[in-house]
């Protein structure tokens, strides 16, 4: 079958990315979204060039001069937050740093997902082999022993406000490093003290500077918008192919998504989604079949789907400009610019990411919202399809109770869209009086990213099974693949039966990585 060839293809692509091991160098090269997420699924190592080793090493006798000069530097020589103004002897510089981490490590809840620690570290290494925050190589060679190796640190999700860096989790990320905290190995938790061990290594003993500059920093709010975005520009495409297919379903006009209307009201994102809905829907026999019909308009969460879907496209790639920059800024506090000039600032400040992430996770939930809309319109027996999708409706319910989850997981998103960054709650005695919360920011969006999934899973299948009863009408090539695929994974419901594995099934199949280049390249 047709579909059998997409897989097979889709597999060859995934091979030729997995073989294609290239190299990123930290602190030397700016490191993007595909980069970052190819280090973390280990077809990219990052490295330390001979570059970025000389001006880590600058940065750290930057560091020894400012520390024997006498010269009062916050975090350096003296106590953090509230107790900057606490003098701290160069005997106690390394007890000084070992202390913040075990003190800050305070953070509860359950552990965030391993990639999404992956990303801090490969995040973090950035930041700090761009050489303003006087950390030696020995760390940060410690820090790609753990990338490279996938000794990923255990990170509780919550404790942090997102300004002043992301300290709670950021805390935990490092303990490992002087032997403290536990590590994810082959998906076993384990002690990092023993693991050291194991491995006859010793914790770090850590310098003036460096705990600090483990702990300041956004890189939490950063990982999760790096996965975010990488998730979301899928579920976009995804959103585009489920929501075409719910059209050809409800035998729905596609001169909404002609190319003419779109030029008059310009939106990068709409007339992406207007292209791609064309090039999915060409040559279909239903389309064909209707041309002539009386109908004169659709409701709108088809025929706004330009509009709707492109405005989550554009937020999006608001968000990802924003990444961009975050990926290759010093986010540490303070930063160390030569050996007699340092700058205690707030590049640590979460907001420009929390705001944005605010946004899109708005944006995130519309694409729920518009798709379960799809779904209770192809129940409601319209325009030739049996009610709730089923022929002998009564003594079957076919599909109505799926579009009770969808309704619950949408209403769900909408409690998740409040935005933390609205809120501040000032900490460490007033010092830190404005905080971004964009940690929970990001967590709150990739909550509301999952719920999307699902909600298309369940419009996927209602979306197939509509196609299915407009036999013998052929939908496009394209769509009668996807449908092809669906069937690889779930049958038709003749009669009612267990579903939640159909959903289940449906939820893999659109969250997938290997079927990821079926629905993001479109070629009819």
């Amino acid at each position: 079958m047709q579909v059998h060839r997409w897989v097979n293809i889709c597999g060859k692509i995934q091979l030729f990315l997995h073989n294609m091991n290239q190299t990123h160098n930290y602190g030397e090269q700016a490191l993007t979204i595909d980069i970052a997420m190819g280090i973390a699924q280990g077809t990219i190592t990052g490295v330390l060039s001979k570059y970025t080793v000389g001006i880590i090493s600058q940065s750290v006798a930057n560091v020894a001069h400012l520390v024997h000069s006498g010269t009062t530097v916050y975090g350096i020589n003296t106590g953090f937050g509230p107790l900057c103004d606490t003098l701290i002897s160069p005997t106690d510089t390394s007890t000084l740093q070992h202390n913040l981490l075990l003190s800050h490590a305070v953070g509860v809840g359950k552990p965030i997902p391993s990639i999404i620690a992956k990303l801090m570290l490969i995040t973090k290494v950035q930041a700090l082999a761009q050489g303003y925050s006087g950390i030696s190589i020995a760390v940060i060679e410690r820090i790609l022993w753990h990338i490279q190796h996938n000794y990923i640190p255990i990170v509780p999700e919550q404790g942090s406000v997102g300004a002043s860096g992301d300290l709670a989790p950021l805390a935990h990320l490092f303990l490992p490093l002087i032997g403290y905290g536990t590590l994810l190995v082959n998906d076993v938790e384990v002690d990092a003290a023993a693991h050291l061990h194991q491995h006859h290594m010793l914790p770090l003993t850590l310098q003036a500077k460096e705990g600090l500059g483990l702990i300041n920093g956004t890189q939490f709010i950063l990982a999760h918008a790096i996965y975010g975005v990488y998730t979301m520009q899928h579920m976009l495409n995804v959103a585009d192919v489920v929501g075409a297919m719910s059209a050809e379903a409800y035998m729905a006009s596609i001169a909404p998504y002609n190319e003419a209307l779109h030029t008059l009201r310009p939106y990068a994102g709409t007339i992406q989604v207007a292209t791609r809905l064309r090039h999915i829907l060409r040559g279909s026999g239903i389309v064909a079949s209707h041309h002539n019909c009386t109908r004169v308009q659709d409701p709108y969460s088809i025929r706004c789907m330009p509009q709707v879907h492109g405005a989550s496209r554009n937020a999006l790639q608001h968000l990802q400009q924003l990444t961009l920059v975050e990926l290759n800024s010093v986010t540490d506090n303070p930063v160390i610019l030569s050996a007699t000039e340092s700058i205690s600032g707030g590049n640590f400040h979460g907001q420009p990411l929390a705001m944005a992430l605010d946004y899109v996770t708005v944006a995130a939930a519309e694409l729920g919202n518009i798709s379960d809309r799809r779904c209770y319109l192809l129940l409601e027996g319209k325009y030739g399809l049996p009610k709730l999708l089923i022929q002998d409706a009564g003594l079957n319910s076919g599909l109505m109770i799926p579009q009770y989850t969808t309704a619950a997981l949408v209403t769900e998103n909408k409690t998740l869209c409040y935005p933390a960054s609205a809120d501040s709650i000032p900490t460490s005695l007033g010092q830190e009086d404005h905080v971004s919360m964009g940690s929970i920011s990001g967590r709150k969006w990739l909550q509301v990213l999952n719920n999307v999934h699902y909600i298309l899973a369940i419009e996927l299948l209602y979306a197939t099974q509509g196609i299915e009863l407009r036999r013998p009408l052929q939908s496009s090539t394209y769509i009668e693949n996807m449908v092809q695929l669906v069937r690889t994974k779930v049958a038709h419901l003749h009669s009612d039966r267990f579903l939640q594995p159909d959903i289940l099934a449906l939820y893999h199949l659109v969250k997938s990585d290997a079927y990821r280049p079926l629905f993001d390249i479109v070629e009819v």
